[in-house]
Order: structure tokens, then C-alpha cells, then sequence
């Protein structure tokens, strides 16, 4: 019987130091629906724009306590280099309006980064070699279908005497043509 006493209370004091020393979400996702729409939105003055700022012009936001609307002003928001601003709004679906935060979408897409499965764009295909064809049905995606041109002079390397610019090695003159080929090696006007 004491056994089992002792053995009740170490478990529960595990259970307890186990909940207490477990993390919790720092982030907490809170989506808000209500029966009531919000009134129409209030004009608001837009001033003039702001260098590294974007006007977050004013919103409804629901009280849940006195269960009604209120309205909140337009503020400067900091922006954010390669982001859209999304300002916060009332979605209605099914009768019922649900709150969207505001937020910063990376791709300009309307869908936020939490729950895009492309948050930064990777929904367009990538053609690295810009022929026109998505990398993933390119049968050569880095242009591999181009021939080669080492030296970048415009001819391809297997019509070019020299395909590395200049004197190709063997051909002390640099006409082209080998120096075991070449009658006069030291002179490039005459092979």
C-alpha cells in the first residue's frame, strides 16, 4: 500500500514538473468571427507619403466585450523592402465575417506567408536560362543547348581555331594552326 502511495506521488510530481517545464507556443493565432458586419469604412485624409513608410489607412475592429464595432484610425507603418502591404479587413463567408489582420505578404499574392505554400514567389517558374521554357520541362535549363563558346568571341568553340582566346597552346605565332602542322611556326602570316 505505501509502495503504491509513493509510487502515485512520483508520477503525479512528474506530470507536474513535466507541464511546467514544457515551452508553449510563442505565437498565438487568433482568428476572430462575428454575425454582425462591420459599417462601411469611415474616409479618412491620407497624408501626404513618407520616405521608408507605408499609410495603413484606418479599420473596424470588433470590442468583444460591449459586442459591437469600433473604428481605429490610419497609422504609418515601417515598410518592408520586397513586401506588400495587406491592411486589415472583413472577409464574409457563409453569413459570418471573419477578421483578417494586417499583414506583409512577401509575394504580393493576397495569400499570407503562414499559409502560402510559395511565400516568396516560387509559385512563377524559374528559367535560368531565359528561353522561355520552366526550368522543370527544360530539357537544358542553364542553356546547355547553346554550343559552347569559351573565349565568348560569337564562334562556337568546335568551328573556332581558338576556342580560348588568342594563342591556342602549341601555336607559338597564333594563327591557328599547330606548330607541328605550321611551315613557318614563328610566323603568322604564313602556316
Amino acid at each position: 500500500m505505501f509502495v503504491k502511495k509513493v509510487l502515485v506521488s512520483a508520477l503525479l510530481a512528474a506530470g507536474i514538473i513535466g507541464a511546467v517545464g514544457t515551452p508553449l507556443a510563442s505565437v498565438a493565432a487568433v482568428e476572430i468571427y462575428v454575425n454582425v458586419a462591420p459599417p462601411a469604412d469611415r474616409y479618412e485624409v491620407v497624408p501626404a507619403p513618407r520616405r521608408g513608410y507605408v499609410w495603413a489607412p484606418g479599420h473596424w475592429q470588433w470590442n468583444a466585450n460591449r459586442n459591437r464595432h469600433y473604428w481605429t484610425a490610419g497609422n504609418w507603418e515601417r515598410a518592408r523592402p520586397g513586401y506588400a502591404f495587406q491592411r486589415p479587413q472583413w472577409v464574409e463567408r457563409d453569413g459570418r465575417w471573419r477578421y483578417q489582420a494586417r499583414r506583409w505578404d512577401s509575394d504580393g499574392d493576397g495569400i499570407p506567408n503562414n499559409r502560402d505554400r510559395t511565400p516568396y514567389g516560387a509559385n512563377r517558374p524559374a528559367d535560368s536560362d531565359r528561353d522561355g521554357i520552366p526550368n522543370n520541362r527544360d530539357r537544358t535549363p542553364y542553356g546547355a543547348n547553346r554550343p559552347r563558346d569559351s573565349d565568348r568571341d560569337g564562334i562556337p568553340d568546335s568551328r573556332d581555331r581558338t576556342p580560348y582566346g588568342g594563342v591556342r597552346p602549341g601555336d607559338r605565332d597564333g594563327d591557328g594552326v599547330s606548330d607541328r602542322r605550321d611551315a613557318a611556326p614563328g610566323n603568322p602570316n604564313r602556316s
